[in-house]
């Protein structure tokens, strides 16, 4: 079971890699900020709160929200998001160190910055999903969404992420009289990423999912079926089983 935990470790932090990779790229595109920080950079505009302050206050409504859909269902250990999404910051800086390259001024260019950021972060998704942590709280909420709805992921992600910047676009429009920090490169990434995600977990993920757990089917003892069903559905599944 080292291993495997070991590997699930491994899968995380590559995970959170290339997450912080694609914020990065995002960020260079400068095409609009990310769907999920949206929220925060417009109320920090608007209240002139630090938008780190303000985004661990919505990542804490995330988590609010959770409980609220999951109930008896939702897990202590899940509390420990806010801390995960503390470390991530970490990621984001080491990445901002290693790609140092310039804003491009073309336009196509910044486009194509975008479109590799999307790919990152869906890759990041993928990889961080399958290690069956502990996940960010925005991702908690669509999973927690998942467990309920039995909807695709890649599918919820698209609505949330879309939903997300639509509040953030009335909030700006309403109490700042403009469309600020939201721009195409935002609309793009709220319904890009989901796709892109979909694609890549019905081509790849089995296979992750598979590399983390195959230590598992050498550890389950013959006699104890009920076990045995529990580590299967862990495999076939990964990350959603926090929240079934």
């Amino acid at each position: 079971m080292l291993k495997v935990y070991s590997k699930k470790i491994f899968s995380y932090c590559v995970g959170m890699l290339l997450l912080a990779f694609g914020v990065t790229f995002s960020i260079k595109s400068n095409l609009g900020v990310s769907p999920i920080n949206s929220i925060p950079y417009v109320l920090s505009l608007i209240t002139e709160i630090d938008q780190g302050l303000l985004t661990t206050i919505v990542f804490s409504i995330f988590i609010l929200m959770q409980t609220i859909i999951l109930r008896k269902d939702f897990k202590i250990i899940n509390l420990l998001q806010i801390i995960f999404s503390s470390a991530f910051g970490s990621f984001v800086t080491l990445s901002n160190n290693i790609w140092t390259f310039q804003a491009p001024t073309n336009y196509i260019m910044r486009l194509i910055i975008l479109v590799v950021s999307m790919v990152l972060v869906a890759l990041g998704l993928l990889f961080y999903l399958a290690a069956d942590i502990v996940p960010m709280p925005a991702e908690g909420v669509m999973l927690a969404i998942q467990s309920k709805t039995k909807k695709e992921f890649a599918k919820i992600k698209v609505v949330f992420d879309t939903s997300v910047v639509i509040i953030a676009s009335i909030l700006s429009m309403i109490l700042l009289g403009n469309l600020i920090g939201v721009r195409e490169g935002t609309l793009i990434a709220a319904i890009g990423i989901g796709k892109i995600l979909g694609v890549l977990k019905r081509k790849y993920n089995s296979y992750i999912v598979d590399f983390i757990n195959k230590e598992t089917d050498y550890n389950v003892s013959e006699d104890n079926s009920d076990n045995e069903d529990d580590i299967d559905n862990e495999d076939n599944y990964g990350r959603e089983l926090n929240y079934e």
